[in-house]
């Protein structure tokens, strides 16, 4: 995969919960990486990934051996001797294709630490200046980065709800929503944010200091 020639959206399928829902969301064009397991289920429903790897520890040897003959290219490494997540490598390794923005799958699930771990992915690829978002059956996640605005439209997520990501978020101004904001602030471990919904077809956040999740959800 060469960084120069690709200025599309990278797709990654890691090893969270997965599901149908995951086909529909891939579209032509994607550039997508499969991390461990989540490279065994793109293979299992008929997609090459582009790229797969991981430890592959959650996948047997035979499996293994499907998902490296179906992909364009595979990269092992040592489940001991590395320092990051699987699903860490895969984000690090779509970042730098430097894509127009990068779509993380099957990155939620029962191991809430990996979940933790993946949402802080995000923003690592918006201090980079590339959007990101994870989404699952039911969420959207994303990162309103300091100073900056997002456009949201009404979709099939009926609640947006907005945390802290970093100790505090100041200047946050909602336009659109049932319950506007103007200059509000949010702090770790307030819930102020929580199940806000659009009012219009269309709204807007904005904050002026401070990383800002913006969770949208199905109700």
């Amino acid at each position: 995969m060469e960084p120069s020639t690709f200025n599309g959206r990278v797709v990654i399928v890691s090893g969270g919960s997965l599901g149908s829902w995951i086909l529909d969301l891939i579209q032509e064009g994607d550039r997508i990486i499969g991390a461990d397991a989540g490279a065994l289920f793109l293979v299992r429903h008929g997609i090459k990934p582009h790229l797969s790897l991981g430890d592959f520890d959650s996948v047997s040897p035979e499996e293994q051996k499907d998902i490296r003959a179906e992909s364009l290219e595979s990269a092992s490494f040592d489940p001991v001797d590395k320092n990051y997540t699987d699903t860490e490598l895969a984000f690090r390794r779509g970042l730098d294709l430097k894509p127009s923005s990068i779509l993380l799958l099957g990155a939620t699930g029962s191991r809430l630490d990996h979940t933790l771990a993946n949402v802080h992915l995000l923003r690592l690829s918006a201090e980079q200046g590339i959007p990101g978002a994870i989404e699952d059956a039911a969420n959207r996640i994303r990162v309103l980065p300091p100073g900056s605005s997002m456009a949201l439209g009404r979709s099939r997520f009926e609640h947006i709800s907005l945390l802290p990501l970093s100790m505090r978020v100041a200047g946050i101004n909602l336009a659109g929503f049932q319950y506007p904001l103007t200059d509000a602030s949010l702090e770790i471990g307030q819930s102020l944010g929580i199940s806000n919904a659009l009012a219009a077809e269309s709204g807007t956040v904005s904050s002026a200091e401070g990383w800002l999740l913006v969770i949208e959800s199905i109700g």
